[in-house]
């Protein structure tokens, strides 16, 4: 926000560094958790850059390397299963399962950035005193550590989904484009590239229709928030 025409001010000048945080005494546990958790969120909405910064790639270049890498799997793997079958209709490769694999791919970067940001702010004192109540190391992390940063995962979890849902490019390289039944290897038409591939040429009812699967992703996209909200608020009441 701007205070004054001349300055500008934003979030991160209200965080303090690493090198401020390590050196608040130990026993000022509020202090060092407090802090630790502003530095994450600040680093998780981009107003802190991340420690250190990663590229990140273009979801056509995902879509290119499932051409090159995936497809031709999928399809050595389509000929061993339906060799012999006069029925299936052979898709070389661009199917559902080779579009299930490259947006997995994709959504991982976004999955292990958060929840790693949200390990990390995890003051040490918790391990420590797990570890001092005689608890082992695996136990902590599952017992003290992952519920600790249980609401960071759950918004990595949410996010990668809203990326899945929304992806458009790579899919549209890697799953044939054609409308067929959803089974694992058919080629397939998402929704989000039916928006891509139809939108230059409709008009009329056709052109409503594509309007209305954008406003059923964004619906499906708000109900997967309000389910992961409630089974998180739910399991903070039950602990």
């Amino acid at each position: 926000m701007s205070l004054f025409w001349y300055r500008s001010w934003s979030a991160s000048d209200f965080v303090p560094d690493k090198e401020y945080r390590s050196r608040a005494p130990d026993n000022c546990v509020n202090f060092r958790r407090n802090t630790d958790i502003v530095y994450a969120v600040s680093q998780a909405s981009g107003t802190l850059p991340s420690e250190p910064e990663e590229d990140t790639f273009p979801s056509v270049v995902y879509g290119l390397l499932g051409i090159l890498i995936v497809n031709p799997m999928m399809y050595k793997l389509e000929l061993m299963i339906y060799h012999g079958s006069k029925t299936h209709q052979f898709t070389g490769g661009a199917n559902l399962l080779s579009a299930i694999i490259v947006l997995a791919i994709m959504i991982l970067p976004t999955l292990i950035n958060i929840s790693e940001t949200a390990l990390k702010a995890v003051p040490d004192d918790y391990r420590k005193s797990s570890l001092a109540l005689g608890a082992s190391k695996i136990q902590t992390i599952f017992k003290v550590v992952v519920p600790s940063a249980k609401s960071g995962i759950m918004s990595a979890i949410v996010l990668g989904v809203g990326r899945a849902i929304g992806e458009a490019m790579a899919i549209l390289l890697v799953a044939g484009n054609a409308v067929s039944l959803p089974l694992p290897f058919n080629s397939v038409r998402f929704l989000t590239t039916a928006i891509v591939s139809e939108m230059g040429y409709a008009s009329g009812t056709h052109r409503q229709v594509l309007f209305t699967i954008g406003l059923v992703l964004f619906i499906f996209i708000m109900i997967i928030n309000l389910i992961l909200t409630y089974v998180l608020k739910r399991g903070d009441l039950d602990e």
